[in-house]
């Protein structure tokens, strides 16, 4: 079977997602900029999940360059990840309506957990499918973000409880993490 398929299934579910969450951004109801900056902290967990989303989206295009058979395990494994990804935007409008509070940090960040276990498993089917001395395990190696990344989800999570804010601060970190480009995969394939 192809990647194609896959790949524009994935591309057009994380398209939606993108969506939903700039659709869940309502207007203030007033003209003032009192009115306006109601909506900070809204805006702002729609800025760190629009980087999610967009992050998971290039780290996914990249791993499906060295992709190079698709198996039924590895459908269900992306479908695993578009799930999480697709609770992204109501864990998101419920942080934001409810300004940074324990409870939806601490569900936004299961739901980021869950989004890079999913990516994990993906990557370990895909990894189990094409053999420990394929290209993509080259460019794979270790993965020490994506272990890091996994790290501070689990530690964000029970300080969202009492820290909330820190735990927030733990997202961004992940984020920045990722912001830099991961090259393995394109340094492998040239």
């Amino acid at each position: 079977m192809g990647k194609g398929r896959l790949e524009a299934f994935s591309d057009g579910v994380i398209a939606v997602i993108i969506t939903i969450m700039v659709l869940e951004m309502k207007p203030p109801h007033g003209a003032s900029l009192d009115d306006l900056m109601g909506l900070v902290p809204t805006f702002l967990t729609y800025i760190l999940s629009f980087v999610f989303v967009g992050i998971y989206w290039v780290n996914h295009h990249h791993f499906f360059h060295a992709v190079k058979k698709v198996t039924g395990g590895l459908l269900w494994a992306n479908n695993h990840l578009l799930f999480w990804l697709s609770l992204i935007p109501f864990t998101t409008a419920w942080m934001g309506e409810n300004h940074f509070t324990s409870w939806p940090v601490a569900i936004y960040g299961g739901n980021l957990l869950a989004c890079a276990v999913a990516y994990t498993i993906m990557t370990v089917v895909v990894l189990k499918s094409h053999g420990p001395d394929s290209e993509i395990a080259k460019a794979i190696g270790r993965d020490k973000k994506g272990r890091v990344s996994l790290l501070l989800y689990v530690i964000s999570i029970p300080l969202a409880v009492y820290m909330p804010s820190l735990s927030c601060a733990l997202f961004a970190m992940v984020a920045l993490i990722w912001l830099v480009p991961d090259r393995r995969i394109e340094r492998t394939l040239q």
